[in-house]
């Protein structure tokens, strides 16, 4: 069997999905370590921003916020977008330009991550609150 190519000659094939998107990176926007630049709340959200960097060759990758790493929860839960470190300060200012909350200005915002917090206190409060009060009618109606 003769190691020749066998298929036409001169003639392109269609480029993948996976190559087009190659081809739109810029290989100075891909070096160094991976960095968060900004938070989705869900998978659509989160690949509508990668797709805005790629726009200007900057490439992404997502991965699922820590907390949240639930296959049950399919496209659904926040999702961290990882630029590297060369594209980080031209990401975060398309971003801006963008007017998506980026990763520092999601960090700096408490009233998300507290909300939470303040119910549960409340919950518990609430419960203590009447535990005592019923505590306090029964020794009061037997003594």
């Amino acid at each position: 069997m003769p190691l020749t190519y066998a298929g036409k000659v001169d003639v392109e094939e269609p480029a993948s999905r996976r190559r087009e998107q190659a081809r739109k990176v810029r290989p100075q926007y891909s070096r160094g370590e991976l960095r968060r630049v900004a938070t989705a709340r869900q998978q659509p959200e989160a690949e509508f921003i990668q797709m805005l960097l790629l726009d200007e060759g900057i490439p992404s990758t997502l991965r699922r916020t820590a907390g949240f790493d639930v296959p049950d929860f399919l496209a659904a839960g926040p999702r961290d977008i990882l630029v590297p470190e060369s594209g980080l300060e031209v990401a975060r200012e398309l971003l801006r330009e963008s007017e998506i909350e980026h990763a520092d200005a999601a960090a700096g915002a408490p009233a998300s991550s507290t909300w939470p917090a303040a119910m549960l206190l409340l919950g518990i409060l609430a419960v203590v609150g009447i535990v005592a009060l019923v505590i306090w009618l029964i020794l009061t109606i037997v003594y």
